[in-house]
């Protein structure tokens, strides 16, 4: 049955009393994110069959006007903002409403209304005043959930934790064509136009699970290689499969970054202009902690000796770059505000050096930028950055690393930490392996797990907590989730203290 005004209004139908019918707008859930003292992003789509090969959802060609709501409990009692905004055809009816006039610190729900119907209720946060100590943080932060590897049980479970902030760090979607032999296959080619994308964003944002954890906390959101293709790098591809011209290549760029503004809790801000779009940004959680959100993709330079696993005197190369001058320059003018006890960096691959005793090294990681990695750290070290911390994706299974001044020599300080949460889904089950790869010839490389799951930090004025939350499997729904090991990091003393 249809929702009236009416009972939008009072609250009385709540998620559990939505109809499911076939023209229900709302199957790709809500969203928060990227918040600030007064505002934050609310994100829907308007798709009631999302899996439709033109990427429209099943939506008419018109615009379609959209009512959201902002209260300070589940119940909507107490209405705080709302408003209407339009869902246009031309972004596949996705919806980004920044809900401005909010009290900084504070917890609020949200929810939508559209052609007659109710969406489900979420849950979001503003951040601390600017100039204010705020309250401890609790924030999660995950990568690389692939649909053919597993159903998304380490989303739920991160819903459960009941957390202020979630960071994601990339490969929320995989761009591959469908194969035998998978847990969830894909639909489909390789995804390589703008329908394409915005299908393939439908079929993994269908996934309750998902749901769940966008629904719960805001998101703070940066892409990585799979989010448009495999391996790439700035403008230039790591193979030709599939063959691409010139110009397809870039339509195919332009695109994807499209189809992630379009179906993330971004600002406008990041809103896509041609074939590129502004993504590294800063978050500021009072005066406890500031985000660095780095985009290690779209600007860098091209992969050293044609990529992999290589000895490569190319990755030392002073002019090469994995954030591109501007980034860089950003984020050093970054470090020197002194504004948060914690500067952390939220980014994709991993960061610490990691060569085996022949030089063999990782192109795609920031070994394959050494200069770049050496000017960065010099950078934190030069303006006396307090706290800095790496966050980092990508490789498929969670690590814990001591920064150094000088990798090739273990008496070197240690001048940071990194942080690398495994893979929601991607590689599978993984195995009960927790011996360090390489420790022998990398002692600053401290944990190793190949188990599927996420990571859970408590960020307090005196240190940081690290758990790493992991899976026993994935392969089959409902896995519960364990604490594999803990680290604590203390305020002014950079690298890992086991508990």
């Amino acid at each position: 049955m249809a929702v009236t005004r009416r009972t939008f209004v009072l609250g009385l139908a709540g998620t559990a009393l939505v109809p499911r019918s076939p023209a229900y707008p709302f199957r790709l859930g809500v969203a928060s994110g990227d918040p600030a003292p007064d505002s934050v992003v609310l994100w829907t789509r308007l798709a009631p069959s999302p899996l439709d090969a033109d990427g429209q959802g099943g939506m008419p060609h018109a615009d379609v006007p959209v009512d959201w709501q902002i209260a300070t409990s589940p119940t909507f009692g107490k209405v705080v903002t709302s408003g209407t905004v339009q869902a246009r055809y031309a972004d596949a009816h996705t919806v980004h409403v920044v809900a401005n006039g909010l009290r900084p610190d504070a917890e609020y729900y949200y929810r939508f209304r559209a052609r007659g119907h109710v969406s489900a209720t979420g849950r979001t946060l503003t951040t601390p005043a600017f100039d204010a100590r705020g309250r401890d943080l609790t924030m999660l932060f995950a990568c690389c959930s692939n649909l053919e590897s597993g159903y998304f049980t380490a989303y739920r479970r991160m819903a459960e934790e009941h957390a202020d902030l979630i960071l994601h760090l990339g490969d929320y979607i995989y761009e591959g064509a469908a194969k035998p032999n998978v847990v969830r296959p894909h639909l489909g080619r390789e995804i390589l136009t703008l329908p394409d994308y915005r299908r393939r964003y439908g079929q993994y944002k269908m996934d309750p699970d998902l749901q769940a954890a966008h629904a719960v906390a805001p998101w703070v959101v940066v892409p990585d290689d799979h989010d448009v293709e495999d391996d790439y790098s700035g403008v230039f591809r790591f193979d030709d499969l599939p063959p691409l011209t010139p110009a397809q290549w870039v339509t195919r760029r332009t695109a994807a970054y499209r189809a992630y503004y379009e179906h993330l809790p971004l600002r406008p801000a990041s809103a896509p202009v041609g074939n590129s779009i502004q993504l590294y940004r800063r978050l500021y959680w009072g005066r406890l902690a500031t985000f660095h959100m780095l985009d290690t993709r779209q600007f860098r330079s091209r992969l050293a000796c044609a990529g992999g696993w290589k000895v490569c005197r190319e990755a030392d190369q002073p002019r090469r770059s994995i954030t591109g001058a501007a980034q860089e320059a950003w984020l050093l003018d970054g470090f020197a505000e002194h504004h948060g006890t914690w500067d952390i960096l939220g980014q994709q691959v991993f960061f610490a050096g990691r060569l085996d005793p022949t030089g063999v090294g990782n192109m795609d990681a920031w070994d394959g930028y050494r200069a770049s990695r050496a000017r960065i750290q010099r950078g934190w070290q030069d303006r006396r950055v307090r706290n800095p911390v790496v966050l980092t994706g990508d490789i498929h299974t969670a690590w814990a690393n001591d920064l150094k001044a000088d990798y090739t020599d273990e008496r070197s300080p240690t001048v940071g930490t990194e942080l690398i949460c495994t893979s929601l889904t991607s590689r599978g089950d993984g195995t009960p392996d927790t011996a360090v790869p390489g420790q022998a010839t990398n002692p600053h490389l401290r944990f190793y797990s190949d188990r599927r799951g996420y990571c859970r930090a408590r960020i307090t004025p005196a240190q940081l907590t690290a758990d790493f939350r992991t899976l026993d499997f994935v392969k089959l729904p409902g896995a519960p989730v364990t604490t594999l090991k803990s680290f604590a990091i203390p305020d002014g003393r950079p690298g890992l203290h086991p508990l």
